[in-house]
């Protein structure tokens, strides 16, 4: 005779009277193990989120609408926080679901790539990073996206370095997040602002950066390399643009700044991007139509995000600083440990292992990925960002 056990109700023993011994035993264990687990598991943590004072009141989308798939492992919340500048960013806080009642875990807060939102790469790290045990906090920067600040679409590389410190500050004030494990991670641009921040920021135990860019490098010099690959697939080093050439540059942006006054500085740049279906040639350069076809495509799309507008991209003031207040000039006080990421066929390696050098940290590495494109690093479409590694970092020295 053939028996369907069930466990669905933890029968009490008398309604097992009439059950065949065998049967009427297993189901006595069974129901007496999951009692007895019922009582001894740990509960889970009712996760209540401190909230920073005097934070702009916002409204922020609620509906999933990231480029990459919601994970059932972790806690998602949409957050606010105010930076020092008194400027409310908006964040996609998440965290692991297994979190118990008093437990406070290591933290990291993510941000870039530059131009891009927290429904982008920086989510699709601070998901990833929250599926293996932190808490994180994907955040958009100043001006960008749901965040405060005006004019938008605008940068600097003092705010948007203090956008990270204004990350920690959040994040410490949890009571399930150690205040002494807490890093930063960022990605293209803002790697070279998460140096800045963890030279400056003495709170900041870990800085990892991934397909990092020196924005003020990039805006003074312009590309430091042959737009061209060479024959291995890379980009040969070529030199900066001269002080002349910068000076013609900053004699043309400051000259528009009379239009742009009488347009609340909101004017804006022409697109970032070209346009995958109609601009791409023979002639672009490979890492030109890379961008192009993340940012510009459903793989990357997103309607706030300034690298995927076609109609502009950023205010068209924004390098007047950059070009001036170079960052990373303090690199070599960097205390915390490192962990440079690039890939290796990317054109921007270069910032990579050139700010590697100048950092002061004792504990420092440079990780390159084999084969690795710059967009590889955005959305692990090629399998190529090693979260194990981002992991294994992290780990190891938020303790």
């Amino acid at each position: 005779e053939i028996y369907t056990l069930s466990l669905h109700d933890a029968l009490p023993i008398s309604s097992l009277a009439h059950e065949p011994p065998f049967l009427r035993t297993f189901m006595q264990t069974a129901a007496a193990a999951a009692l007895a687990f019922t009582l001894t598991a740990p509960a889970l943590a009712d996760i209540h989120v401190t909230h920073m004072k005097g934070t702009q009141a916002m409204s922020l989308a609620e509906q999933w609408d990231k480029i990459f798939p919601k994970s059932d492992k972790v806690e998602h919340r949409k957050i606010t926080f105010k930076n020092r500048y008194g400027i409310t960013l908006a964040g996609d806080l998440y965290m692991p679901k297994n979190i118990r009642p008093g437990q406070k875990l290591p933290a990291i807060a993510v941000a870039g790539a530059f131009g891009a939102v927290k429904e982008q790469s920086s989510g699709l790290y601070a998901q990833t990073m929250a599926e293996r045990g932190f808490v994180t906090l994907a955040f958009d920067p100043s001006y960008l996206g749901e965040s405060g600040g005006e004019p938008r679409n605008m940068a600097s590389p003092d705010i948007n370095t203090e956008d990270f410190s204004a990350a920690v500050d959040f994040l410490g004030l949890q009571n399930f997040v150690n205040r002494e494990q807490i890093g930063i991670l960022g990605i293209c641009g803002w790697g070279g602002m998460a140096l800045n921040a963890a030279t400056g920021d003495t709170r900041i135990k870990a800085v990892a950066t991934s397909t990092m860019y020196d924005m003020t490098r990039v805006m003074a010099n312009g590309y430091e390399i042959n737009m061209k690959q060479n024959a291995l697939g890379g980009y040969d080093r070529a030199p900066a643009q001269t002080a002349e050439a910068r000076y013609q540059m900053k004699t043309q942006l400051n000259n528009g700044r009379w239009d742009a006054a009488q347009n609340s500085y909101a004017t804006l740049a022409p697109a970032n991007n070209l346009d995958p279906e109609k601009d791409i040639t023979a002639d672009t350069p490979k890492f030109i139509a890379e961008y192009a076809q993340f940012y510009r495509t459903k793989r990357g799309f997103h309607p706030r995000a300034v690298n995927s507008n076609p109609q502009g991209s950023w205010a068209n003031t924004v390098p007047l600083a950059f070009i001036n207040m170079p960052i990373l000039q303090r690199a070599g006080e960097l205390r915390a440990p490192a962990l440079i990421v690039h890939g290796e066929k990317a054109h921007s390696r270069y910032f990579s292992e050139d700010a590697f050098k100048s950092l002061g940290s004792q504990n420092k590495e440079l990780y390159i990925v084999p084969g690795a494109s710059h967009t590889d690093l955005y959305d692990n479409a090629r399998g190529k960002i090693p979260f194990d590694k981002f992991e294994q970092f992290f780990k190891a020295n938020l303790k």
